[in-house]
């Protein structure tokens, strides 16, 4: 059976992991903890009775409070956003300067939905300033995802939403929690080291922040997965004895499908001491 599709485009959405994730969930875990939710495509398909979706995404959250309490309103209003003539380069830019300008948090979420859909590629991507800056996605007719919202609203009725750092949602972990972290990844590239990853927003010592609480929420009795690519940084990151599934994952960056190659990733599953 395949997966469903959540509503948002996201570049390093996890639709195609979905089913080796869903074989580390225990069965006794009653809550689904995400503290990088994006797509939302894990907790979609995991459909655990509760869950506590976090992103540092203000934008992303934002979006998915205002489809939470106001559905088929904010449905609506995303898909008057989605005209023929509104798929021009022209409009796209015009909407995306609105979007940096606007501080209204109902418009603002709307057009976060058009720009995602209009956008290239799937990217979510913001200038030193603050800005979104994806560029126009040129796209022959942007779908609009009316089905795939509505599904996403019944997920979010039984979901607390929060604008968050993973170290605040991670200290909420604890006995019957399964928390799933997809914190952006070291990079895979042999030019890409860690030493010039350290100058994003998400360098070497969040990595290792992360792997630490990780662990502390499995002390608390929580089983924690986390995915990253596979490189010997990422290995030096865990314990020896956590588990480790290596995986084999074909990218979608590249605007040429021939040219997405797969990479090798890891899932590192973190369960509590029996």
């Amino acid at each position: 059976m395949s997966a469903a599709r959540p509503f948002l485009k996201w570049a390093g959405g996890k639709t195609k992991l979905v089913s080796a994730i869903a074989t580390t969930v225990p069965v006794t875990a009653r809550r689904l903890v995400e503290p990088f939710v994006g797509s939302g495509a894990v907790a979609l398909n995991l459909s655990l009775p509760e869950n506590l979706l976090a992103d540092t995404n203000a934008d992303l959250v934002a979006a998915y409070t205002r489809l939470r309490d106001a559905p088929e309103e904010f449905i609506a209003e995303c898909a008057g956003l989605f005209t023929p003539e509104a798929n021009s380069p022209a409009v796209y830019y015009q909407r995306r300067e609105e979007f940096n300008a606007l501080a209204d948090p109902a418009r603002r979420a709307a057009l976060f939905i058009y720009l995602n859909r209009h956008g290239y590629n799937g990217l979510c991507r913001y200038n030193a300033r603050g800005g979104f800056n994806v560029p126009f996605g040129r796209y022959r007719a942007p779908y609009f995802p009316r089905d795939e919202m509505r599904a996403f609203h019944s997920l979010l009725r039984r979901s607390t939403l929060v604008h968050a750092d993973f170290r605040d949602v991670l200290a909420q972990a604890g006995p019957g929690d399964f928390v799933y972290c997809d914190p952006p990844y070291v990079p895979a590239s042999p030019t890409a080291n860690f030493t010039a990853y350290a100058r994003s927003a998400f360098g070497p010592a969040e990595q290792e922040a992360l792997a630490a609480c990780c662990a502390a929420a499995r002390q608390r009795g929580a089983v924690v997965a986390l995915s990253n690519h596979d490189t010997p940084q990422t290995r030096a990151l865990y314990a020896a004895d956590d588990e480790c599934h290596e995986l084999l994952v074909r990218r979608q960056i590249s605007c040429q499908g021939a040219n997405r190659t797969k990479a090798r990733e890891l899932l590192v599953v973190y369960r509590p001491a029996a």
